[in-house]
């Protein structure tokens, strides 16, 4: 008996994407459809992110639907991706996708370490990703991706206007395109400006880097609410922001100052991760919450935003940063690096479904 098409297609329409709320047929995920005459199917699903975390589920409920249509005797699911971009492309960086910001209220709450082990999952995950260290007076990104020492290569091109711009080539490194200020400077050179410095070095970054073709920029900003936040939205279209805080009130605090003020900017909260939740003794495997814990889940739950995850206090993850080596790289396969990778799959699903409501 052989296999009807449409059949396929509507076995298909009852498989949903979790996070979008629709069917696949309807949202436009399946790319091909081939059947043979022994009863033998190839679909090609194609998702809103290589980083899904679904990913397996919704490759699990193609193969159980399709089974179910007659004559079929065997399912195959490749699965893809495109990310979703923006509804309209930035001023600035056209060829990115999404910009996201990862802010704190406060310094110290590993705002850094967030930014860096996001980029590289998200990297790994098949996403095309760019890193811009935003952080002009703190610049640690070099030092945690063992990049110190590196040199932005710059070459000439004509610009928009045909006029020769020099536009720098960013260091790759774990699959992803990085610039920092701290490339430009030594690694105990302060950087000595005031807020129009400050905008130009990131107009710079912006428009000056080659990015190339980002599904994502994460952009690690410095704590607070002060200059570079106010010139990035002034200058590009941000996807949203996700705040980084550590359990205690004293942070919390600080991160809901940040929250109002993008909030105020009409920026959209992708989340909340919770670093240093909590510390497991490796000796005799004692939890101890050493800075309290679950205040950043409540803070998400307070305004309404996803929580990404909370991530364990290790000196794993100092070392790894310490070392350029970040956790999801040294060991991929310890606590931290699956609750880092695990925020990186909501933040890109968060997205999904933020640039999903903007185009319907």
């Amino acid at each position: 008996m052989p296999v009807d098409r449409d059949a396929i297609y509507t076995a298909l329409k009852t498989v949903e994407d979790p996070d979008l709320g629709r069917d696949l047929v309807s949202l436009n995920m399946i790319k091909d459809v081939e059947i043979d005459d022994n009863g033998r199917v190839n679909v090609t699903v194609v998702l809103t992110t290589p980083a899904c975390p679904l990913k397996a589920r919704i490759e699990q409920d193609v193969k159980a639907a399709v089974m179910r249509a007659p004559g079929v005797k065997r399912v195959t699911v490749n699965m893809g991706s495109d990310v979703s971009p923006m509804q309209r492309p930035p001023e600035y960086a056209r060829t990115v996708r999404n910009i996201i910001g990862i802010a704190s209220g406060k310094g110290g709450v590993g705002k850094s370490t967030v930014a860096v082990n996001a980029a590289i999952a998200l990297a790994q995950s098949g996403a095309r990703v760019g890193l811009l260290d935003a952080d002009m007076y703190g610049p640690n990104i070099p030092l945690m991706l063992g990049m110190c020492g590196e040199q932005p290569q710059i070459v000439s091109r004509k610009g928009d206007d045909g006029a020769d711009i020099d536009m720098i080539i960013p260091p790759v490194k774990h699959g992803i395109k990085v610039m920092s200020m701290g490339f430009l400077t030594g690694d105990d050179t302060p950087v000595i400006w005031r807020g129009p410095m400050l905008n130009s070095a990131l107009r710079q970054f912006l428009r000056q880097v080659d990015w190339g073709d980002l599904d994502y920029l994460i952009v690690d900003l410095p704590p607070g609410t002060g200059d570079i936040q106010i010139s990035l939205i002034q200058l590009v279209r941000v996807t949203g922001i996700v705040h980084v805080t550590t359990p205690q009130q004293a942070a919390l605090q600080d991160v809901r100052k940040t929250i109002m003020m993008f909030l105020s900017q009409n920026i959209p909260l992708l989340g909340v991760v919770e670093n240093m939740s909590y510390f497991v003794c490796p000796h005799c495997h004692e939890r101890t919450e050493i800075f309290s814990c679950g205040g950043g889940e409540q803070l998400a739950a307070e305004y309404g935003i996803a929580f990404l995850g909370s991530i364990p206090l290790a000196p794993e993850v100092r070392a790894a940063g310490d070392d350029g080596t970040p956790v999801v790289v040294s060991n991929p396969g310890s606590v931290q690096a699956r609750k880092l990778i695990g925020a990186a799959e909501q933040l890109a699903a968060q997205v999904s479904k933020l640039n999903y409501r903007r185009s319907a």
